[in-house]
């Protein structure tokens, strides 16, 4: 059995952390290493055609966007927004990391994975704001039982 806990070596001060200082995965397990997703469509062509990367301005709406491309991705593999253990987001503007962070509870509640974020100039769309990464244990009943 796979059991994820995050760490937190001071559980008072935790509500202050909108992520988690450390993840432990407990194995056996495998890991999914997810590509950055930004608001553009996940399958899109290359080189880009701008056509496919009209991005609204809003960064909640990006995140959103980005989370749902992500999304594609764990449910093809049976996993949950609790199996992600390691989130890094890259903002150009990080005035809008609480907004950010805002639309990330909606998705993962009360789970806080491990996290790093990164302000960047420029993003491989134009108009992107918002690009996020992340590593995801798969359980090994899951890595056994036929996942894709």
């Amino acid at each position: 059995m796979t059991i994820i806990t995050g760490v937190q070596p001071r559980p008072e001060e935790a509500h202050n952390m909108p992520y988690a200082p450390a993840v432990y995965v407990e194995a056996p397990a495998g890991f999914l290493f997810l590509a950055g997703c930004t608001a553009s469509p996940l399958y899109h062509k290359h080189p880009h055609v701008p056509e496919e990367h009209v991005l609204p301005d809003d960064i909640r709406e990006q995140t959103r966007r980005a989370l749902a491309n992500i999304k594609i991705i764990l449910d093809s593999k049976g996993l949950t927004w609790r199996h992600v253990v390691k989130l890094t987001k890259y903002l150009t503007d990080m005035r809008e990391m609480d907004a950010m962070y805002e639309v990330l509870v909606e998705h993962f509640g009360d789970w806080v994975p491990a996290g790093t974020l990164v302000c960047i100039n420029n993003l491989s769309a134009p108009g992107a704001r918002i690009e996020l990464d992340m590593i995801a244990a798969v359980p090994s009943n899951l890595t056994t039982a036929g996942a894709k």
